[in-house]
């Protein structure tokens, strides 16, 4: 199976469109005058700015060698560029995946902490495979493949390995009630995985599991709209990162003041919901009035 790069390309993109534009700044430069004087699009300009596109490296050097960049900085810059350039062991999944759940593996990939919300579903980390390919037949408007199905479970597994990586990330999450009483599989099945999340709620130092009470009071009356993740990386000069799952889409944020509200929102979540032992004991009991399919 494959290895989890210790980086996402994903963030480092972002990283280098930070950088990129913070260089062009400090000498004054219009993303029109840059690209007149180094021969470069003035829309590639924008998409390496705007982290949206694999950086040509022929293309970074000519920009560094423009502004005169002294070494040390011209190595920083340069090794954000060639990790920015990386495809993941994702895009191997990707058709079987589909673009959103790559994503989160790539904003998985070298996280120093992932905290989410989840507001109708059970988290994708902790998933047992019964679960997840219960959602894989769910998810599709009609009956997919059994090879479709079991490279679906074979991405989910290799997502969840980036919490059993040397080094990897500590990872918090809040599940709403509602997704732990709306059942999004068999009953059999959602009790698995249930006990499944209790096992690891107790076991598992670097992973903690709180429940909001669909009676929880939060402060400010911060009802939250969908679920939402955030990712937390080791280079403290790495964008902070929240991705808000919308029904269509996910909508990825850089940007401080849109962090500082989602990051306010999970700490007044996470005060409202139950603490550590009684959000077990509450999965604990819900689990028991479901049928367990390990007796006859």
């Amino acid at each position: 199976m494959p290895e989890v790069p210790v980086i996402s390309p994903y963030v480092r993109r972002r990283r280098l469109a930070i950088e990129l534009v913070r260089l062009r700044e400090e000498h004054e430069y219009s993303a029109e005058k840059l690209s007149r004087e180094v021969g470069i699009q003035r829309q590639k300009i924008s998409r390496l700015e705007n982290g949206r596109v694999r950086p040509d490296q022929d293309e970074i050097m000519r920009i560094l060698a423009h502004f005169n960049v002294d070494a040390d900085r011209w190595e920083q810059l340069m090794t954000i560029a060639r990790e920015a350039q990386e495809s993941g062991w994702w895009e191997r999944y990707r058709d079987e995946m589909g673009p959103r759940q790559a994503l989160y593996a790539d904003l998985e990939a070298g996280a120093a902490a992932i905290a989410e919300y989840q507001m109708t579903l059970l988290p994708g980390l902790l998933q047992l495979p019964a679960f997840t390919e219960a959602r894989a037949v769910a998810d599709r408007a009609k009956a997919p493949s059994r090879f479709v199905v079991e490279r679906s479970i074979d991405a989910r597994a290799a997502r969840q390995r980036v919490l059993d990586r040397p080094g990897g990330p500590s990872y918090q999450v809040i599940i709403d009630e509602l997704a732990i009483r709306r059942h999004a599989a068999p009953p059999e099945i959602v009790r698995a995985q249930l006990d499944h999340l209790i096992d690891i709620g107790h076991n598992r130092e670097k992973i903690t599991i709180q429940v909001l009470p669909l009676a929880a009071r939060i402060e400010g009356n911060a009802i939250p709209r969908s679920a939402f993740f955030t990712y937390r990386y080791r280079d403290p000069e790495d964008p902070i990162v929240v991705a808000v799952d919308t029904i269509t889409s996910d909508v990825v944020l850089t940007d401080p003041d849109e962090i500082g509200h989602y990051t306010s929102l999970y700490e007044r979540l996470r005060a409202a919901a139950l603490d550590t032992a009684d959000s077990l004991y509450f999965l604990a009991t819900v689990a028991q009035e479901l049928p367990d399919h390990t007796r006859s």
